[in-house]
């Protein structure tokens, strides 16, 4: 599995599902409160250009907000084997 980071508030309410809906279907992922740590702040504003958060990143892919349709997309993709040849 790869890895899951996120990026969000402590107020934030899509962070607060984002983080629910990880924990409901047991996928481990790293938290960063980019409230309150200036460092990790900039590194989302780097990686989007923007403030908004959630930021989810899914292995190599970034995604602002929370749609939990393309979050199980992402993580079926990053879970499935390749195709025996």
């Amino acid at each position: 599995m790869k890895e899951v980071t996120i990026y969000s508030t402590s107020t934030c309410h899509y962070c607060n599902l984002a983080k629910e809906y990880f924990k409901a279907h047991n996928v481990p992922y790293v938290e960063y409160n980019v409230g309150t740590d200036m460092e990790k702040r900039q590194e989302m504003i780097d990686m989007t250009h923007q403030l908004g958060v959630p930021v989810i990143v899914i292995g190599d892919t970034a995604m602002v907000g929370f749609q939990e349709n393309k979050v199980a997309e992402l993580l079926a993709s990053e879970n499935a084997m390749p195709m025996a040849a």
